[in-house]
């Protein structure tokens, strides 16, 4: 094996040949990589900005790394690291220092980091070379100098750098706003920190009622996050007096270390019994306990411990642990701010959506299906309600948006239309103009979409259906022997769209035994597909499914026919005309 003196040896080979300067190496030629091959040592070549752009065999080797996880990379971020694995600062990196200066450096002694994690010791030289372009370009040769790296934490448990605590912040920013959900956004944070920060991440949350939760429990297992569900759950109340670390963070006073020693006098409240539990349960040694902070006052407080890897916490990883606490109570008021809009807006949704009538000669259904997605609570909704001559009024409704507003400007445009509708007993063409009329002068929404229908029913049991549709999707008529179409006439623009006047009316029969179905748009729409795809498949569905009882083929056809990528609510009506 080559020693450091070997280096110069190796230099003088390199910077041989053609009268060139000795002070720069020609290496970019066509025989440029058989050159690097050549050389008795392990080598890469770096541009001016310290990237590399070329590499032998044996530096692929020695680094574990294939050429593609080298060329184009930072020959600094990604080798440079100290006895202890921390990524070397630039300012002083001897690497650095000979490419800047543009002159020739050796050492004895460095740190290079291998793909698997694990770090070489090697000697190395850098020199400036000649590629051909007139660019400043290094070669740098290196090899083992057969002294193991120093006892001490594994690859993965190394303390992080500065710059990789900048990334885990960004991390952390960037994966929790990135949902609305509570318990999704912990299990994002809980993946975050183990086991790249602890062993274990422990996170108590304050509930509505000012209740603690003890709502994770996980510990990192062979790169897996597992969950320990028996010390998870309710917690005792936080003690106003006591001085301990985890009633002190839950009260948004202060962080703190902690130890199992920390809890192992008497106990002074429920809390320091479930702490004392936590630590023999866990076997941690050291923990970093921080108040996760809300806007007025702490929702929670995030506890990292350490059991496997032996260093323990320090005080300068509380204010790492604090910057994360941050961000991740900005993220779960969020996700309960959205959670309980949502929460509100279902509720008032489902009292005003109403209970069917019963009519002998029909037999009726409805479904409410709201969104997936928490953010997304919209306005659709239905109606059916009878009229003072006999005849039966159905309605179906979407307001533009996804929000409470869409949810209170349902309830306005809903309450207006059943006054109109009883009140005037015209046809549904005229209701819906004057309710356009007055939606843009009373009621909050802007634009809003609908179906307003008139059934009769004859003595024959024949039933008749006239409807005007403001921008809606049609209905779709599915006759007893399976026959669907869909109802394109009487279609006009949306309501709030502007003056309108003269909207139109059609009129069809619906057979005994035939079924109308009165639908909103989440029925059918999908980002993957065009409108008319999902208009054929519920089209097809609903022919199929026309022999079922009406129940079930309600529950089937929303279960068939609704995109599994859709983001919107679903509202359906269905009536069946009797058949005698």
């Amino acid at each position: 094996m080559r020693g450091p003196d070997d280096m110069d040896e190796v230099t003088e080979g390199v910077q041989a040949g053609g009268g060139r300067s000795t002070d720069r190496t020609e290496v970019a030629s066509p025989g440029a990589e058989n050159l690097l091959d050549s050389l008795g040592s392990a080598a890469y070549v770096s541009d001016e900005r310290g990237c590399i752009i070329g590499v032998n065999h044996r530096a692929e080797e020695l680094l574990g790394r294939p050429p593609a996880d080298l060329l184009g990379q930072d020959a600094h971020d990604l080798l440079h690291r100290t006895r202890n694995g921390e990524s070397v600062p630039r300012t002083q990196c001897r690497f650095r220092e000979a490419e800047l200066a543009g002159r020739t450096a050796q050492g004895d002694e460095a740190w290079l980091e291998r793909g698997d994690g694990t770090l070489v010791p090697v000697a190395w030289l850098a020199t400036p070379c000649d590629t051909g372009d007139g660019a400043g370009t290094t070669i740098v040769l290196f090899h083992p100098v057969g002294e193991e790296p120093p006892a001490g934490p594994e690859p993965h448990h190394r303390p992080l750098s500065e710059r990789e605590r900048l990334a885990l912040l960004a991390e952390t920013t960037t994966q929790l706003s990135a949902t609305l959900e509570v318990e999704e956004a912990v299990r994002r944070l809980v993946a975050l920190l183990a086991p790249r920060l602890a062993d274990w991440v422990v996170v108590d949350v304050i509930t509505e009622r000012d209740q603690v939760w003890r709502y994770a429990v996980v510990h990192a297992e062979d790169g897996e996050v597992v969950s320990r569900e028996d010390l998870e759950g309710p917690m005792p109340p936080v003690p106003q007096e006591s001085p301990m670390p985890l009633s002190r963070a839950l009260r948004g006073a202060a962080s703190a270390l902690a130890g199992p020693e920390t809890y192992a006098g008497p106990p002074d409240s429920g809390i320091a019994v479930e702490q004392r539990r936590l630590f023999e349960a866990t076997g941690m040694h050291s923990a970093v306990i921080a108040p996760i902070p809300r806007l007025r006052k702490v929702l929670g407080a995030l506890t990292l411990g350490r059991s496997e890897r032996q260093e323990p916490f320090t005080a300068s990883d509380i204010t790492l642990v604090e910057d994360i606490a941050r961000r991740a109570g900005l993220s779960l008021d969020n996700a309960r701010l959205y959670q309980r809009q949502r929460k509100v807006a279902e509720t008032m949704q489902h009292h005003l959506l109403p209970q069917l009538p019963r009519v002998p000669e029909l037999e009726m259904a409805a479904r409410y299906l709201a969104a997936p997605d928490a953010s997304q609570v919209g306005g659709d909704w239905y109606d059916a309600f009878t009229l003072p001559d006999g005849a039966m009024a159905l309605a179906v409704g979407d307001v533009v948006g996804h929000d409470l507003d869409a949810a209170a400007g349902m309830a306005q445009l809903r309450n207006m239309l059943r006054a109109y509708t009883w009140s005037q007993q015209g046809p549904p063409s005229r209701i819906v103009e004057w309710l356009d009329e007055a939606a843009q002068h009373i009621a909050e929404p802007s634009m809003a979409t609908l179906v307003l229908a008139r059934l009769t029913v004859a003595d024959d049991g024949t039933c008749q259906l006239s409807w005007t549709n403001a921008g809606h999707p049609p209905p779709l008529l599915i006759s007893r022997d399976g026959l669907a179409r869909y109802l394109n006439d009487g279609h006009d623009v949306l309501l709030g769209a502007g003056d309108q006047e003269g909207r139109p009316d059609a009129t069809v029969e619906m057979p005994p035994g035939s079924t109308l179905l009165l639908y909103t748009d989440g029925l059918i729409e999908s980002p993957a597909h065009s409108l008319e795809h999902g208009m054929e498949e519920l089209r097809r569905h609903a022919a199929y499914l026309a022999h079922r009882p009406l129940g079930p083929f309600t529950d089937h056809l929303l279960a068939r026919a609704r995109p599994s990528d859709n983001e919107d609510d679903v509202a359906l009506l269905l009536v069946r005309a009797t058949s005698r």
